[in-house]
């Protein structure tokens, strides 16, 4: 597995990456909040992160980290290379190359909240909605 920077060619593989790692941990997500933030993702946040991907062999991404300003903004696995360690080598590599110290994490994504925590993350706080401000609430973590 390489990490690499992702290259602008390469949102629209990363965006389906996105929404099926949605679609397979974001049960409680509405459809339509989904579908609202997917061209936000592909036209606006891609842009706005220091993007980094983690490539097979065959040269295909299985998942993708965004950092910005210390924070991971972004992390997403593909659903069929889920559990092999992929995520916790982008967020390795966040930390130690991108200079990542904090994260925030839907409160009712627990695997997620379970993986930071389980690489040495902390809950430092709260927030009742998430950055849309839907009624999604926020944990913010931090080393």
């Amino acid at each position: 597995m390489n990490i690499e920077i992702v290259e602008k060619a390469e949102h629209l593989q990363l965006i389906e990456v996105w929404e099926a790692s949605v679609r397979a941990t974001h049960d409680f997500l509405a459809e339509d909040d989904l579908q609202e933030l997917k061209p936000l993702i592909l036209e606006q946040y891609f842009d706005s992160v220091d993007l980094r991907c983690a490539k097979n062999g065959d040269g295909e991404i299985q998942g993708f980290c965004g950092v910005h300003d210390g924070s991971i903004e972004m992390l997403f696995i593909s659903p069929n290379a889920r559990g092999k360690g992929i995520g916790a080598m982008l967020a390795a590599h966040a930390i130690k190359k991108q200079g990542a110290s904090k994260v925030d994490v839907n409160e009712q994504n627990e695997q997620a909240l379970g993986f930071y925590q389980h690489i040495g993350f902390k809950v430092t706080g709260r927030s009742s909605v998430d950055g849309q401000g839907k009624p999604y609430p926020l944990l913010h973590m931090a080393l």
